[in-house]
């Protein structure tokens, strides 16, 4: 998540253990990987993602939705699928260094879409409106992707993209929904308008919109919506929510506080993950855990020894 702050981000200590070598090696590996692979230097907006797609021989589509266009990646067939995932990406950059609205906010590092293509089932990449160069469609505004960046005007119209997509796939087909960074808040708010969801899983969202802002001092998000002060998702909704140990971004205890209310939640801290790091290289074994036959935190925790999982349930303020 890019958004940036109109004051300095305030600092904290770490929450989880300090993590050992092997950690740390895979986050420089990762990183020293993203380097070579985009050059080294910071990408232009949407030009991580058209690289990514190009090195996998993968096509966008676009679809419309409630007003808008929304650009799409499919892989594999969604006819007949046992199950489906849909990737719903971070922010992206709305701001130019806190001052000035970014007239194209598309990803720089589109790490949503790195999990997808990690992902060996049948998957969709959904986009929100107005990005990834859709700006002529009409009517985009600047405020869809700061203010008003989980409003009802995106919401709405993610959904109705997303229905027009569902209807290639089995009806019956059971759909997850993967938000990475502010992909999670849309996931959590989507699941509320789609009956087909069975399951949400988020990597470091902020799932209390107005907490989050408090937090670092941004701009107050006055037209989204925020999932923590709207109802909870069916019970039969399970959620799995990650977060990373050392995310100042999104710290873990923000996450935990914003799912007291919610009836079916886990959530994952991963020692020495931050915000962007290094999601994509265990989503694989994140997935086997989510097929798995064990409780999902047991299967976590054997899976992936820096991880830490508990079932969230209603706590005393």
């Amino acid at each position: 998540m890019e958004a940036l702050p109109l004051s300095d981000q305030p600092k904290r200590a770490s929450l989880g253990p300090a993590g050992g070598s092997a950690r740390r090696a895979l986050r420089h590996g990762v990183v020293a990987g993203a380097l070579a692979l985009f050059g080294g230097c910071a990408s232009a907006p949407g030009e991580a993602f058209d690289s990514l797609l190009q090195r996998h021989a993968l096509e966008a589509g676009t679809v419309d939705g409630a007003g808008f266009r929304h650009l799409y990646v499919r892989k594999g067939r969604l006819d007949g699928a046992s199950g489906l995932r849909v990737y719903l990406e971070g922010d992206g950059s709305p701001w130019i260094r806190g001052r000035r609205v970014a007239r194209d906010p598309t990803s720089r590092n589109p790490v949503a879409l790195q999990m997808m293509l990690r992902d060996p089932g049948e998957a969709l990449y959904l986009a929100r409106p107005c990005y990834h160069r859709l700006d002529d469609s009409p009517p985009c505004h600047p405020r869809l992707w700061t203010s008003a960046r989980y409003g009802e005007a995106v919401v709405e119209s993610m959904t109705a993209a997303l229905q027009r997509l569902l209807r290639d796939a089995d009806e019956r087909s059971p759909v997850t929904l993967v938000g990475y960074s502010g992909g999670g808040v849309l996931g959590m708010l989507l699941a509320q308008r789609l009956d087909q969801v069975e399951r949400v899983v988020t990597v470091a969202a902020n799932l209390d919109t107005a907490a989050w802002v408090r937090l670092h001092g941004y701009s107050p998000l006055v037209t989204s919506l925020n999932p923590a002060a709207g109802p909870p998702l069916r019970g039969d909704v399970k959620q799995l929510h990650l977060a990373g140990g050392d995310d100042d971004t999104v710290p873990p205890w923000l996450i935990e506080r914003a799912l007291q209310a919610e009836p079916n939640a886990a959530l994952a801290v991963l020692a020495s993950f931050d915000h962007q790091c290094c999601w994509g290289a265990v989503w694989p074994t994140v997935l086997s855990a989510l097929q798995g036959s064990c409780e999902i935190c047991l299967q976590l925790e054997r899976d992936l020894p820096e991880a830490r999982c508990e079932r969230v349930t209603a706590r005393r303020p």
